[in-house]
């Protein structure tokens, strides 16, 4: 995994490139930091999603070949977690068929480009994405619609046990997405995650 913060004047945040090409990644990660884009280059769709679940995340490009987590079921995993959130760019030298791209369009991406492109084109299409996709509301507690989810499951008294075969998640999801709750809370234990998670008002008064 490596990261890289363009020069430009661009707002924060960064644009994750997910390619298992060491080439096309030095090639995409240098053309957008080169125009003033911060990216994040990774080699597997279970980099790319760790990338989005820490935040800061303006763009995924995905390539839809990716050892472990293929491009598709990130890109389904950030829609299940995230909506719309979250601009979403394919890019695949071998899926190149018209079909291939409509099949990405119904998964979830906003783009869909096929290798070799030209540069201006993949910066056509990321200005344009990046432009549509509404800036959130800044807040103290950035927290996913699934891990506002789970903190409401714990705040509601359930088990680890039961908060996984209530969402129909595995143990070791579980145990990331709690991982991520108290770290971004800033609390060590359960107590303290429902305890702080009432105080600011992150769940309702029964959970």
């Amino acid at each position: 995994m490596a990261a890289g913060t363009g020069a430009g004047t661009e707002s924060p945040g960064v644009i994750v490139v997910a390619d298992d090409d060491p080439g096309f990644l030095e090639f995409v990660s240098a053309l957008l930091e080169r125009v003033g884009y911060s990216t994040l280059a990774v080699s597997s769709g279970e980099d790319a999603l760790e990338a989005v679940h820490r935040g800061g995340v303006r763009l995924l490009v995905l390539d839809i070949q990716l050892p472990g987590l293929s491009g598709y079921e990130v890109c389904r995993e950030v829609r299940d977690e995230l909506g719309d959130g979250i601009p979403i760019l394919f890019v695949s030298g071998v899926r190149t068929e018209s079909f291939d791209r409509v099949s990405g369009i119904l998964v979830g991406a906003d783009d869909y480009l096929v290798k070799p492109f030209a540069p201006d084109e993949l910066l056509a299409r990321v200005r344009r994405l990046l432009s549509r996709s509404a800036s959130p509301p800044t807040v103290r507690f950035e927290l996913t619609p699934r891990e506002h989810e789970i903190i409401s499951l714990l705040a509601e008294g359930l088990t680890t046990v039961q908060i996984q075969r209530r969402l129909v998640i595995s143990p070791k999801t579980v145990g990331t997405h709690l991982g991520h709750i108290y770290a971004k809370l800033g609390v060590r234990s359960r107590s303290q995650a429902v305890a702080l998670a009432y105080r600011e008002n992150l769940v309702g008064p029964h959970g």
